[in-house]
């Protein structure tokens, strides 16, 4: 039995040897595989790299282009909604103004001062007055002349008649002049009395 139990415990050591050597064994091996792991990423890994960047890249000039796009598109509509949203205030402007110059318009109508209308429709009578008043004057001179004549041979005829006739109504009508004189020089009289003197 104990040469059994010494066969054992020697089969045991050999077992635990082999078994550690082994470990041993596969260890190194692990180590190895993780080294050349390790190296080939290296090679690999530029390689990668490099393929990742230009992956970003192109994804990055994607993306740029379709932002743009977004952008133009936004600006569009913005600019469209300012227009729209310009001429929508320019027209409430419009109609505000329009509402205060009525509103002026009829404070000034109900206070008595003439529109502008008012002025041109006055400014173009009085130049109509102005022309008539210039061509008037031209036409009663050579009016005159040409009744003269006509006027003295009818007076011829009825001169007899108008004399005796004219005569006696002409002597009150001066009495007539003279008591219109009176009161009127008595209101003349009483009007520089009220007002004061400027000396």
């Amino acid at each position: 039995m104990v040469k059994k139990l010494q066969k054992l415990s020697a089969d045991k050591k050999k077992s635990n040897a082999q078994l550690s050597s082994t470990v041993k064994d596969s260890a190194q091996q692990i180590w190895l595989a993780g080294l050349g792991a390790f190296s080939k990423a290296q090679e690999e890994g530029g390689k990668v790299f490099e393929a990742l960047v230009k992956e970003g890249l192109t994804i990055q000039r994607k993306t740029q282009a379709v932002a743009e796009e977004k952008i133009t598109e936004a600006t569009s509509r913005v600019t469209t909604m300012a227009s729209d949203i310009g001429s929508k205030a320019q027209g409430q402007w419009d109609k505000l103004e329009n509402i205060f110059e009525d509103r002026v318009a009829k404070a000034l109508a109900k206070l008595g001062v003439p529109s502008a209308r008012d002025l041109e429709a006055l400014s173009a009578r009085v130049d109509a007055l102005a022309k008539g008043s210039k061509a008037a004057p031209a036409k009663a001179a050579a009016k005159p002349a040409a009744k003269a004549p006509a006027k003295k041979a009818a007076a011829k005829k009825a001169a007899p008649a108008k004399v005796a006739a004219a005569k006696p109504a002409a002597k009150p009508a001066p009495a007539k002049k003279a008591a219109a004189k009176k009161p009127a020089a008595r209101a003349a009289a009483a009007d520089s009395a009220s007002t004061p003197s400027a000396s």
